[in-house]
């Protein structure tokens, strides 16, 4: 039945009306639309008082439904607060910890341990569906159990951080639409997450230029794309029966109390977060909650309104509880570990309850919410009464930290015959208070904008500075990392990544940022090995690092089957299929090489967000298989659009210049490779234009070449040999 009845409704209305609206339950096989907007502080939205920014789509389901004014997120970290999201218990309890190195366990998940919302609405008969924005959302961290489709098609890409690795919000509710129109009048459940607005802020057009807040225009472009599925339930005819829930996994810090994005302190800014529930038929429309609930009650009181009963991990009321007057609601527990693992930090932790927010670490605070939102006069030495209350219910809380596991044991293994100990570094004693060491926080965004911005000089002194304050900094060596391979130092820069290896216990997207290095450098077996630690992670990528070694041993076969294990299950990712027309172009199967490329093409133009960075080499590879069929103008066109794509990158030169001389434009030949060395000077570029001249039959001129290069670089491997 698509929608109950009017005389079902009413009585369910007039029933609500007479008993606590924690009673209340809903018609069996109702709709459940979850949808999580990554980073959204709540006050930044006009349902909870903000100006700032227009959200009608929001605004309207306010109308609609319950607002709970004071809502929790147990962590500032996207995987661990979506782990909570799901399985209703805190990251104590489910063990994800960080957006990396941390997956919820099978074996708990199915001993009932830790239960999952989509498995027990699967058992019930109900379609589930989901697809998210974000790289560490992908089905690695545990939460696609339970779900038909778990839609995660984001390209990896090394020099970007994890938090990097997004898609706009309309490109994933796009892959979303076809699947709710599928699912007809079944029961169904619906997850959308989308990352706006997370950093980098960059509304799409029209909202980049009505609002001066880039972090405003992404809660508008987020919102817009919320309207869109709530036009689509509508003409499904799925709205008005539908059980729809909104909420944010954390804030943002946007500069107070010192940190501009989240997840290394835990003030209101950066763990008050949305909460917005309608229920069928617009019962209890426009309430308001006052509770301190937390996001770890959601999962429960969906089970709740459906009649599921409850596993025995959930023990929290459920959320329309907090509609009672009376209500006497435990406080919400936050935590992060994420100052810690990645800086070398002290953790922190803290509980929120009506009116007061403790926050323990190094030096505990103690705030009134009430008188003062923003945080601004520590109570701790005026309220020890408090103090003590909130401290017995935090340290109820178990804040044991298991390690991130990198790598599994035969990867770890692996580290140690690469000489890395293979487990996060600990300094000893007691660690830093985050709050006191936030312009290293300052340096590391600096950097980060110099990266983006294609200044890697400067990017590499602010990164520079960082790691000689805190040493223990596994992002900023990354990144340091990355701002010395684009400088074209290749030694330094896998000195940086080791470093960052080393100290984060073999974190497997630092391994193929090496891994892609060592293959530049030659070095074929240390960028297998270092390719294979990062195989349970980012299998795809890994499969492709290791064909691209076998091509450069002319292992051609090996290098066929490498490819054809990047692509599978990727669906239209675009770098596995790049890795697979490269094969195929080596094995001089032009034809199959050019589909390989026209396909990656095709699923770059079908993106939002066409990032340029995942075609380089794209027509490269179409220019030189076309020119090998004797399709000239054709290739002609295709290594000029790598050019125009890639200036800076000698290989489009060097193959046009061949092309040139293969077709009788020698003339040509010189003015373009002096382009290369005069206008991009690079070891790359010195390194490429000598090699092409050896091609074309005047290796004194290459050996000439090479020797200016090495003049110009001294020492650079890449000019080695």
């Amino acid at each position: 039945m698509r929608r109950a009845s009017a005389l079902v409704a009413a009585a369910l209305a007039a029933g609500a009306c007479a008993r606590p609206a924690a009673e209340l339950r809903l018609p069996e096989g109702t709709p459940v639309v979850l949808i999580s907007i990554d980073t959204l502080r709540s006050d930044h939205l006009p349902a909870y008082g903000y100006a700032g920014v227009v959200t009608p789509a929001i605004d309207a389901l306010r109308r609609e439904g319950i607002l709970f004014r004071h809502a929790y997120t147990p962590t500032p970290l996207t995987l661990p607060a979506h782990s909570s999201i799901f399985t209703g218990v805190l990251p104590e309890v489910h063990g994800v910890r960080d957006n990396v190195g941390y997956s919820l366990d099978p074996q708990r998940r199915r001993s009932g341990a830790v239960p999952l919302l989509a498995p027990l609405l699967r058992e019930r008969g109900y379609a589930t569906g989901a697809a998210v924005s974000a790289y560490v959302l992908q089905e690695r961290g545990g939460l696609d159990e339970g779900f038909d489709l778990y839609e995660d098609g984001i390209e990896f890409q090394t020099g970007r951080g994890l938090g990097g690795l997004q898609r706009p919000g309309g490109e994933t509710l796009g892959h979303l639409l076809p699947w709710l129109r599928e699912v007809g009048e079944r029961p169904f459940l619906l997850f959308l997450h989308l990352y706006e607005p997370h950093t980098p802020y960059r509304p799409p057009e029209p909202f980049a230029s009505r609002y001066s807040s880039p972090y405003d225009g992404e809660i508008a472009a987020a919102d817009a794309v919320v309207g869109e599925l709530f036009a689509e339930l509508r003409r499904l005819g799925r709205w008005d029966e539908a059980l729809v829930v909104l909420l944010s996994d954390h804030g943002e810090g946007l500069g107070e109390h010192g940190e501009e994005e989240h997840g290394v302190l835990l003030y209101r800014e950066s763990i008050q977060v949305p909460l917005l529930v309608k229920l069928p038929e617009g019962r209890l429309a426009g309430s308001t909650a006052e509770a301190p609930v937390s996001l770890v009650d959601v999962a429960p009181t969906i089970a709740d309104l459906l009649e599921i009963e409850r596993p025995a991990a959930w023990e929290r009321p459920s959320l329309l509880a907090a509609l009672e007057p009376a209500a006497d609601w435990p406080p919400a527990y936050a935590e992060t570990f994420y100052g810690r693992l990645h800086f070398g930090w002290s953790d922190l932790a803290a509980v929120v309850d009506e009116r007061f927010h403790l926050i323990a670490g190094p030096r505990p605070e103690l705030y009134d919410l009430r008188a003062d939102p923003a945080e601004r006069r520590d109570l701790l030495a005026s309220e020890r009464r408090v103090y003590a209350e909130l401290r017995r219910a935090l340290d109820a809380h178990d804040r044991t930290l298991t390690p991130p596991a990198a790598v599994d044991e035969e990867s770890r293994q692996a580290m140690a015959a690469l000489g890395y100990v293979g487990t996060p570094t600990e300094r000893e004693g007691p660690l830093p208070d985050p709050r006191q060491h936030l312009g290293e926080l300052r340096d590391l965004k600096a950097g980060t904008a110099h990266l983006a911005a294609k200044r890697p000089a400067e990017a590499v002194e602010a990164f520079r500075r960082v790691v000689s304050a805190n040493p223990g900094m596994v992002d900023a060596w990354e990144y340091l990392g990355h701002a010395l391979q684009r400088l074209d130092r290749p030694e330094e820069a896998l000195a940086a990544y080791q470093e960052a290896l080393e100290r984060s216990g073999g974190s497997p997207h630092i391994a193929v940022a090496a891994a892609s290095l060592l293959l530049e450098l030659g070095r074929l077996d240390e960028a297998a090995q270092h390719a294979r630690l990062a195989m349970a992670a980012h299998p795809s990528f890994a499969h492709g690092v290791i064909a691209q070694v076998a091509l450069a041993r002319k292992q051609l076969p090996e290098a066929e089957r490498e490819a054809r294990l990047a692509t599978e299950g990727e669906g239209d990712r675009i770098g596995p299929a790049l890795v697979l027309g490269q094969v195929l172009l080596e094995q001089a199967r032009y034809e199959e090489a050019l589909r390989a490329v026209d396909a990656a093409l095709a699923a770059w133009e079908s993106r939002e967000a066409k990032d340029p960075e995942l075609l380089r080499g794209a027509f490269l590879i179409r220019g030189r298989a076309l020119a090998d069929l004797g399709r000239a103008g054709e290739a002609e066109a295709a290594l000029r659009r790598e050019i125009e794509l890639f200036p800076e990158a000698p290989e489009g030169y060097c193959h046009l210049a061949l092309l040139y001389a293969l077709t009788g434009r020698e003339g040509e030949v010189g003015p373009l490779l002096r382009t290369v060395i005069e206008g991009h000077p690079s070891p790359r570029a010195y390194r490429e234009v000598s090699r092409t001249l050896r091609v074309l039959g005047l290796p004194e001129r290459g050996d000439e070449l090479l020797a200016q290069g090495r003049r110009r670089y001294p020492g650079n491997p890449l000019l080695a040999g």
